[in-house]
């Protein structure tokens, strides 16, 4: 069967399609949107269920951890451990936007976040169909990429469609993603922070305001 793709205006998204996204995510179906980078691919990141299903559709690795997005930094409370002070310029500079930052995981997150370590990476999304769909589960979102694992970056539907049609339980089509570049990713668990992943941020620029906050 093929996925439904839904046509949804980045600037003003359809709060229908908005909350027929989240139900499905909520009963934990797989739904692809567009974030500041890539399109990527959602679930219920409080579902053990979800979040292994979304390993088996991407044919990722169990062992690579999944990030996920918030609505509100009040949301790291049930997902970080704790939040080291060096974390919080970078969050008051960099957030929202195109960081994740990696911290230590509660022991309530569950462990298929994880891919068998500790830490749980965590974005919080500027204005965007992302953030307007986070908000609107009222949980964490589960946000890798949505396409097969080594395969390129989707960046508009159409990818998604040609990577994941008939996988998945719904597309939401926001148009063209900004570019290929996916979130920057660094761990905040160590001094000074570590970078995981390049990506939008570029890293010297998150070591100026680390060092501008640092003993």
């Amino acid at each position: 069967m093929r996925t439904p793709v839904r046509r949804v205006d980045p600037d003003r998204p359809d709060a229908a399609v908005i909350a027929e996204a989240a139900r499905i995510i909520l009963a934990g179906g797989l739904v692809a949107f567009p974030t500041e980078t890539v399109y990527g691919l959602g679930a219920d990141g409080t579902n053990p269920d979800a979040i292994r299903r979304v390993y088996m559709v991407k044919g990722r690795a169990f062992t690579k951890p999944l990030l996920v997005l918030i609505a509100d930094r009040s949301w790291l409370a049930g997902l970080a451990e704790a939040v080291p002070d060096a974390a919080i310029p970078l969050m008051q500079r960099f957030w929202p936007g195109p960081l994740t930052l990696t911290f230590q995981a509660a022991p309530t997150v569950p462990p298929e976040l994880l891919g068998g370590g500790t830490t749980i990476g965590v974005r919080l999304p500027g204005p965007s169909i992302a953030f307007d769909l986070t908000r609107t589960v009222g949980r964490p979102v589960t946000a890798p990429s949505a396409n097969r694992s080594g395969a390129p970056n989707p960046t508009c539907a159409a990818d998604v469609v040609i990577a994941l049609d008939g996988e998945i339980d719904l597309i939401l089509d926001g148009g063209q993603s900004g570019d290929s570049v996916p979130s920057t990713v660094v761990d905040v668990t160590t001094a000074p922070p570590t970078l995981i992943r390049p990506g939008r941020v570029p890293f010297d620029e998150i070591m100026r305001v680390w060092h501008g906050h640092a003993d």
